[in-house]
């Protein structure tokens, strides 16, 4: 068995190359993304794994069917770089993966707790030797109304994780998920924006919910929200946020993702010119904390996914149905 494996980390070489002497098969292994001008290397191939920078569009699906390969994973939980209609008609099978909650559910309360206590107008001073107090006063978790939108595992997660702060928690999923009744009530979503001092997105991208976050639902939302986005940089109209931000209507704004962060986020960019002018704009505010979209990023995370893409990738090799199938 041969497979391609692109956008391979550092981090993740020595679980592959256990995978590889355990399952016994040959790997094309490369840092790239997979991309038409480099899909002559899977020639031979039965199977390709990616991650998010590699864009499955129908002509690279194309190509990878004339090639001979049949099976895809992608070793992230999202797939919205994957044309999975395309992959259909092709007869493409492809497959996402997993990970534990906690990874993202801890790093949501630790950027809820990092905004509270203003951490970063903080550091900023104490790097000048500025030890004043002046705007630094922060807010206790136990006081405030989190509004969860998106429950399930890591939602769950959180809610559960929060439950332990004290404070009063709503929910809003379109599929309510029982144990969540545990931690919080669900309410319909436009209860949830009037009413939370907090609102943190946990919900996948869907035509449905892009720019979930925008004018209109900002506007139904207290004055001096806290926004947190550890899901998906889509979900929130980023023109609208930075308004919000400049109008005060956001208070504090926590964001591991961001809109059009593909070809910036996970690279080395710091000698180039990055054309995201909303992501450098956003980020020089006091009251943002914004970052690399590395909320996932812990050991367990790595190895789950890492494992995962390829134990699934070689199983729909030998024909199973595996865990996270899409098609």
């Amino acid at each position: 068995m041969k497979i391609g494996v692109f956008e391979v980390r550092a981090d993740e070489a020595r679980c592959l190359e256990n995978l590889q002497q355990e399952l016994g098969f040959e790997a094309v292994t490369r840092q790239e993304p997979l991309t038409l001008e480099n899909a002559e290397l899977v020639r031979g191939c039965q199977g390709i794994s990616i991650l998010g920078q590699s864009r499955m569009d129908e002509k690279l699906l194309e190509k990878l069917r004339e090639l001979g390969v049949g099976c895809l994973t992608t070793r992230t939980v999202g797939y919205n770089h994957i044309d999975l209609e395309a992959a259909r008609k092709l007869g493409v099978q492809v497959c996402n993966v997993s990970y534990g909650p906690e990874s993202v559910a801890d790093y949501t309360i630790m950027l809820l707790l990092l905004l509270l206590r203003n951490y970063k107008p903080a550091l900023y001073r104490q790097n000048v030797n500025d030890y004043s107090l002046a705007g630094l006063m922060g807010r206790q978790v136990k006081n405030l109304t989190v509004g969860v939108v998106g429950t399930g595992r890591i939602g769950l997660k959180v809610m559960e994780e929060l439950s332990g702060f004290g404070c009063r928690i709503l929910a809003s999923d379109p599929y309510p998920n029982e144990k969540a009744r545990q931690y919080g009530t669900y309410v319909p979503l436009e209860q949830l924006w009037r009413e939370s001092d907090c609102i943190t997105l946990h919900a996948p991208l869907t035509t449905e919910n892009y720019h979930m976050i925008n004018r209109e639902t900002l506007a139904l939302m207290k004055d001096g929200v806290i926004l947190l986005n550890c899901a998906r940089g889509p979900l929130m109209d980023t023109e609208a946020v930075i308004q919000a931000v400049e109008d005060k209507k956001i208070g504090r704004l926590g964001m591991d993702v961001i809109e059009e962060e593909e070809g910036i986020y996970h690279m080395d960019r710091r000698d180039d010119i990055l054309k995201n002018r909303p992501m450098a704009y956003l980020r020089q505010f006091p009251n943002v904390v914004m970052t690399q979209h590395l909320a996932f990023y812990t050991e367990e995370a790595v190895e789950s996914m890492v494992e995962g893409g390829i134990r699934n990738l070689c199983g729909m090799i030998g024909g199973e149905k595996v865990p996270g199938q899409l098609c």
